[in-house]
C-alpha cells in the first residue's frame, strides 16, 4: 500500500500504543485519536521506536539506500543480475522519475522525519528530564540521519567553500496528522539542508547518554558527524568527530575482519548497527540482493555480484578482505551480507580510523595517531602487510578495501570529485530524480535537471 502524500503522513492509527489500565475498556488500537496517541510518555516512546523501524526498512537503511549508492557510483566493478528493471537503472545512471525504489526512499525518509517531528512536538508529556532528553536526541538524530541521505542522493554534491545553492529536498519541521494540513513547501539548498542537519546531529549529541543499548547514543551521533563533515570537505571537524569516538567510546575493533559481520547482536566495532530478527515481517535487502541462494538470496546468482574488476584494490594475497568472498552457481558474492537474519552493521568503528587517517593527512597533523598508524591498525587486523608510509591515495584505497559494499561508492565518488566511469561527478545522471508522484502532488517543486 502506497504512502498518502508527498511527504509521508504518519497513521497513529497502525501503531502499537501502551495499554489501558483497565482492560476492559481498551479504546480499539485503529480507533486512537491523535491526542491518545501523543497523551503519555510510553505512547511517545512507542512512536520512537517505531521510527527506528521506518529506518531499518529495506526501503532505506535495510538495503535500498546502499543499493542505489552502490550501483549508481559503480564504474564496473560490480553487476546487477536481478529481474527487477528498476536497480538496473541505477546500473546503467538511467533513472526514470517514476522509479518506484527512488521514489520508496524519498517517502520512507519523509515518514521517519514526520515521526520525529510528532515526537519533538510533544515532548512536554515528559516529567523525566532524562527520558525527555533520551526521546529528543534519539528523534533529532533519526531526522538528521533522513535528511542527510536526502540531500546526498537527491542533490547536486556539497562543494566546500562553496554557497551550494542547488536545490535539495524540502525541509519539513512541524508535525503532520490530519492530511487536510498538508502544506506544498518548495525544496531547500543543499546549504540549508547540511545546516539543519549538523544542528540536529549536536543537539542530539548533547542530549544523547553515553551507552543507549542497541539504540543511538551520543557516539552514535559523533560518528555521523564524522561523516557528514566528511562529505562536506570539513576535515578538521571530521577529524575531531572521529578521533573523540576511537578516544572516548567504549568500541573497539574486532579481531578478525569476519567478526564485523552476519552477527547476531552488535560486534564490539558496531558504533550503531541496525536489528534484524527472524521475527522481522520483511527480510534484510543487503542479504537478499547481495546473497547467493544458499545464504538467503534470490534462487540462481546474486542480485548484486562482484566482478573481477574489484580484485584489483588488493595489494596483499593475504589480505583477509580480498578473500572474504564465495562462488556462486556462475558469479562471486560477498561475504559482507551472507547471513539473513544478522544486523546491519551501518557505522563501523573502522570508518572513523579511516576518517581520522584522510584528515589528518589532509591537514598535516596527527591529532590521536599518525595517518599510517591508522590505516596499518586496519591492515594488521585484515592480516595485510603494513605499509613504511602512506600518501592520500594509498588512505583513499584502503578505504575502498575496508567499506565494499556498504553504501559508500556514490558519495566518495562525489565527495572526492571522481568521474563514474565516464560520467563526471557532478553530472545529472548521478542525482536521483525528484519522484514523479511528489511532483504531481506538489505543485512546489522543481525537478531536478535531466529529468
Amino acid at each position: 500500500m502506497r504512502k498518502l502524500t508527498y511527504y509521508t503522513i504518519l497513521s497513529l492509527l497502525t501503531l502499537s500504543l501502551g495499554s489501558c489500565d483497565d482492560n476492559l475498556n481498551i479504546e480499539p488500537e485503529q480507533n486512537l485519536s491523535p491526542d491518545v496517541a501523543t497523551s503519555n510518555p510510553s505512547n511517545i516512546r512507542n512512536i520512537v521506536n517505531n521510527i527506528y523501524g521506518e529506518a531499518r526498512d529495506n526501503d532505506s537503511y535495510g538495503g535500498g539506500i546502499a543499493m542505489a549508492a552502490d550501483l549508481l557510483g559503480d564504474d564496473g566493478k560490480i553487476s546487477w543480475n536481478g529481474t527487477y528493471t528498476q536497480p538496473a537503472e541505477y546500473e546503467e545512471k538511467a533513472i526514470i522519475s517514476d522509479n518506484v525504489y527512488v521514489e520508496d526512499i524519498w517517502m520512507n525518509a519523509y515518514e521517519i522525519n514526520n515521526q520525529a517531528n510528532i515526537v519533538l512536538a510533544n515532548l512536554d508529556v515528559f516529567e523525566d528530564a532524562d527520558q525527555r532528553d533520551l526521546t529528543e536526541g534519539e528523534a533529532k538524530f533519526l531526522r538528521a540521519l533522513a535528511y542527510f541521505d536526502l540531500v546526498r542522493l537527491y542533490a547536486k554534491p556539497y562543494e566546500a567553500g562553496q554557497t551550494n545553492s542547488q536545490l535539495a529536498v524540502p525541509i519539513v519541521l512541524e508535525p503532520v496528522l490530519d492530511a487536510t494540513t498538508v502544506s506544498k513547501p518548495p525544496r531547500n539548498t543543499a546549504e540549508e539542508v547540511y545546516i539543519q542537519v549538523l544542528n540536529d546531529l549536536s543537539d542530539a549529541y548533547n542530549l544523547l547518554p553515553e551507552s543507549n543499548d542497541v539504540y543511538a547514543d551520543k557516539y552514535t551521533a559523533r560518528a555521523l558527524q564524522a561523516r557528514v563533515y566528511l562529505q562536506m570537505g570539513d576535515y578538521i571537524n571530521a577529524r575531531d568527530a572521529a578521533n573523540e569516538v576511537i578516544g572516548d567510546s567504549p568500541f573497539t575493533l574486532t579481531s578478525d575482519f569476519a567478526s564485523a559481520f552476519n552477527n547476531d547482536g552488535n560486534s564490539t566495532e558496531d558504533i550503531f548497527a541496525w536489528q534484524v530478527t527472524s521475527q522481522d515481517v520483511s527480510i534484510n535487502s543487503f542479504n537478499e540482493f547481495w546473497a547467493g541462494q544458499d545464504f538467503g538470496g534470490r534462487p540462481g546468482n546474486p542480485d548484486i555480484s562482484i566482478n573481477e574488476e574489484h580484485f584489483a584494490i588488493y595489494d596483499d594475497p593475504n589480505d583477509e578482505r580480498g578473500m572474504f568472498f564465495y562462488d556462486t552457481a556462475r558469479l562471486i558474492a560477498t561475504t559482507k551480507w551472507q547471513s539473513q537474519f544478522a544486523n546491519i552493521p551501518f557505522i563501523r568503528l573502522s570508518e572513523m580510523y579511516l576518517i581520522r587517517a584522510e584528515s589528518n593527512f589532509r591537514l598535516d597533523t596527527e591529532i590521536g595517531a599518525t595517518p599510517k598508524d591508522d590505516i596499518n591498525r586496519l591492515r594488521d587486523r585484515a592480516k595485510a602487510d603494513t605499509f613504511d608510509s602512506v600518501d592520500l591515495d594509498t588512505i583513499l584505497m584502503e578505504r575502498q578495501r575496508e567499506l565494499s559494499f556498504e553504501g559508500i561508492a556514490l558519495f566518495d565518488a562525489k565527495r572526492l570529485k571522481r568521474n563514474v566511469g565516464d560520467i563526471p561527478y557532478n553530472a545529472n545522471r548521478l542525482v536521483l530524480p525528484v519522484p514523479l508522484r511528489e511532483m504531481d502532488a506538489n505543485t512546489n517543486l522543481e525537478q531536478n535537471p535531466g529529468y
